[in-house]
């Protein structure tokens, strides 16, 4: 029997556990669960903390120009990122890859192509694909989304069986409840409409998505009948939890 495919997007404040550095700990927890559902389902990452994994290292000016600070920032922090994923997952016994992705990939049918049969060869040789878009020659993308798009786009060429956003809230709320010291998980999503209607529009201290980015992300997936599952990556074995139906999440079919 083939394995289930899942694409777990990682966003800032997941791997950061909202500090200012990158945390060992969420990555190691991720690969745990990873290695404990080897049997039934294969990962492929895509994963944002470049930047915020250069600024533990350096201080970088800018002369005013914030972007290609950020692609600057970005370009250091890339390795540093990938070697962190590399210790930590290769002590559980996992491999991984780096793929560097643009949206002008997703454009090019002969790209889409060259994407999908690099990662399917990776995948089947047991290694797996972190990916992060390729933020030095990024423009608008590396301020807005966070790579939920490019997690979304991905999952969609990929053909998986479920798109995992982990962020760091407990899904989706409802409006009504968002201020609440338990604020109210909305779990099952049919119709993006009326979820559009519940969300605010803030975005998180490290991540540039915030909750619209999401859905829209959910949005693409939904039309390629791909499920999104947005989870609170901060809890411990947050994956095995979801599936398990052990947290609150928001299902998006």
């Amino acid at each position: 029997m083939s394995k289930k495919r899942i694409l777990l997007k990682i966003g800032s404040n997941t791997l950061t556990k909202e500090t200012n550095h990158i945390s060992r700990g969420k990555i190691e927890d991720i690969g745990m669960q990873i290695a404990a559902l080897n049997k039934d389902y294969e990962f492929v990452i895509v994963s944002s903390g470049a930047i915020a994994a250069a600024k533990q290292f350096v201080k970088l000016e800018s002369k005013g120009k914030e972007i290609a600070l950020k692609q600057a920032l970005a370009s250091i922090g890339q390795p540093h990122l990938m070697r962190i994923f590399h210790e930590n997952f290769s002590d559980l016994g996992l491999l991984t890859s780096q793929c560097l992705l643009s949206y002008s990939d997703f454009e090019k049918d002969q790209s889409k192509v060259n994407i999908v049969n690099t990662i399917n060869v990776l995948v089947e040789n047991n290694y797996i694909p972190i990916i992060n878009e390729n933020d030095t020659v990024a423009t608008d993308e590396i301020r807005f989304g966070d790579n939920d798009k490019l997690a979304a786009l991905t999952a969609v060429l990929l053909n998986v069986d479920i798109l995992i956003i982990a962020t760091n809230t407990n899904g989706i709320y409802t409006k009504d409840s968002i201020h609440d010291e338990n604020p109210e998980t909305i779990k099952l999503v049919n119709d993006l409409k009326v979820l559009e209607k519940e969300i605010g529009e803030s975005k998180s201290s490290h991540g540039t998505g915030g909750m619209q980015s999401k859905i829209e992300a959910a949005g693409i997936a939904k039309a390629a009948s791909i499920e999104t599952w947005i989870v609170n990556g901060l809890n411990d074995n947050f994956i095995l939890k979801a599936l398990q139906n052990e947290i609150p999440f928001t299902k998006i079919v």
